[in-house]
């Protein structure tokens, strides 16, 4: 079945509320227990990545993320020529000229002490030196997206907290612009004007100064369209107009393009590897012209082995179908997805990384509203710590509205972020996988190790691995990244007692002795 048609089908379902469990309901089933992550301290904590990569005078936007006790004043030690930071806010902007690694030390202080934290730009040709991370409208808003819904998105990633732990991107997907042949006031217009330039629909009426307005707060914006005639949802595409919905994007300021491949396989007439990366080269080389950076985010669901050459035109490339439309069997579909996602391991790299598809927790949406997921607490801190080890973009599509804490505390641990963003950028990697156990591995730049002992069965399991197995020796630290706790030293066998479809995920710290 085609990609376009299964993902206009989910937007006219209409999901009733009886088909989902409520948080509380979930939980009492699970028997789980108290949220894992800690409060954050008083005191400052800088997070966010440590490597940032842009390309010479392009626009510099970055807001520090850092928790802790409100006001908090912020410095930085070797700030590059070019850039400026508002010390109030943390958000640092402008441009660096010229190409080369500039290594500066970020400081955040308030009443309760001062947080530090190295960071490093890389000003080259490479851009998302670890994986973007941020919020999409398409499983909360599906095309009813409106200027309205980005710009209180904005509000709700600063006013919960997401952004001071890395949170960036307020990315618009599919309904943003004019519907060829709609009934609708909103969106029934001329797709573009008399110089061929993309027109946004109705519920856009100032696409500018809403990305101003983002931008404003230190955050990104990111867009969305199809190479060809028409999204996946029957709005204007970019066939045949790739120059010039480049030049419209960077015109507007986007920082990020999701490229949907859509209606782009009913026009194309060969089934060769040059069919299937010739619109994510066009479109590429545009990007290239423009004066700004916009991390390129290819979206064609895997076809044609795209890990082998998505590097080479973009960031970030789907691997596999729409995660919404994953069925689940004895498992959530998430997991499904991490299977296949996680065998693609050698293939992610810094400015390049397997892309399975965003994080459905919380509250997602439906037809008339959003709804709490199904998932239980349990196996939605797999899903996070899966795609953590996976080194995958952090992208929440969620209700924004319903930010409850529970959610706040799967997506808001800078630990568990902290594996993800890991500047080494390596994957992790597979050391065992049966019906009942997976377990995860990834290289971290420290020299550590990240393991996620995932327990797939229906019973607490206990679920062990030998350090040899994972290419660690002696007696290293092992650190609960979701409690944030020591847990003393590991004497050759990492073992843990986990629920049904919970995960244990620890970093092992060599011993230095």
């Amino acid at each position: 079945m085609k990609v376009n048609f299964i993902r206009l089908l989910l937007v006219l379902v209409a999901l009733p509320a009886s088909a989902f469990a409520s948080p509380a309901d979930t939980n009492a089933q699970a028997g789980e227990g108290a949220l894992l992550t800690p409060a954050p301290s008083s005191a400052p904590r800088v997070n966010g990545p440590k490597v940032y990569g842009i390309r010479p005078g392009s626009p510099f936007l970055y807001r520090i993320p850092c928790t802790g006790l409100r006001p908090l004043v912020f410095r930085a030690r070797d700030l590059p020529a070019g850039l400026a930071l508002n010390p109030q806010s943390g958000i640092i902007t402008g441009k660096i000229a010229r190409a080369g690694n500039y290594q500066m030390t970020f400081f955040a202080q308030n009443s309760a002490g001062v947080g530090q934290r190295d960071f490093r730009i890389e000003v080259g040709d490479r851009l998302a030196l670890t994986p973007p991370m941020g919020w999409n409208s398409w499983y909360i808003h599906y095309t009813h997206v409106t200027e309205l819904t980005l710009r209180h998105a904005a509000d709700a990633m600063i006013a919960s907290g997401m952004v001071d732990y890395g949170y960036q991107y307020v990315n618009s997907d599919d309904g943003w612009n004019v519907k060829p042949g709609a009934n609708d006031s909103a969106t029934a217009n001329p797709t573009r004007d008399a110089r061929g330039n993309l027109l946004p629909n109705k519920n856009f009426p100032d696409i500018k100064g809403m990305v101003d307005y983002i931008h404003a707060q230190g955050l990104k914006a990111g867009i969305y369209i199809s190479p060809g005639p028409k999204t996946c949802a029957g709005f204007a595409g970019s066939w045949g107009h790739e120059a010039a919905d480049a030049r419209r994007f960077a015109g507007w300021g986007f920082d990020f393009l999701k490229y949907d491949w859509c209606s782009y396989g009913d026009h194309a007439v060969t089934n060769t590897l040059t069919y299937f990366q010739e619109p994510y080269r066009v479109m590429s080389a545009e990007l290239q012209k423009q004066p700004r950076d916009l991390v390129f985010n290819l979206c064609q669901y895997g076809m044609a082995d795209v890990w082998k050459w998505g590097g080479e035109l973009g960031q970030c490339w789907r691997t596999t179908g729409d995660l919404g439309l994953e069925h689940d069997t004895d498992l959530p579909g998430f997991y499904h997805i991490a299977f296949r996602n996680a065998k693609l391991a050698d293939y992610a790299r810094p400015g390049a990384w397997n892309d399975p598809d965003y994080l459905l927790l919380g509250w997602i949406g439906g037809w008339h509203g959003s709804h709490p997921t199904t998932l239980t607490h349990d196996e939605q801190y797999s899903y996070m710590s899966l795609w953590a080890l996976m080194a995958a973009p952090l992208i929440f599509s969620g209700d924004m509205d319903k930010l409850d804490a529970f959610t706040l505390n799967v997506l808001c641990n800078a630990e568990v972020i902290d594996v993800d963003q890991d500047p080494l950028g390596r994957q992790g990697r597979i050391a065992r996988q049966t019906p009942e156990e997976y377990v995860l591995v990834r290289e971290l730049a420290d020299g550590s190790r990240a393991v996620g002992l995932f327990n797939l069965s229906t019973k607490p399991r206990t679920v062990s691995v030998a350090l040899a197995a994972i290419g660690m020796s002696g007696h290293p630290l092992v650190r609960d990244v979701w409690r944030q706790r020591d847990l003393g030293p590991c004497p050759g066998e990492l073992r843990a007692e986990i629920p049904r479809h919970g995960v244990q995920l620890v970093r092992l710290i060599p011993d230095t002795h």
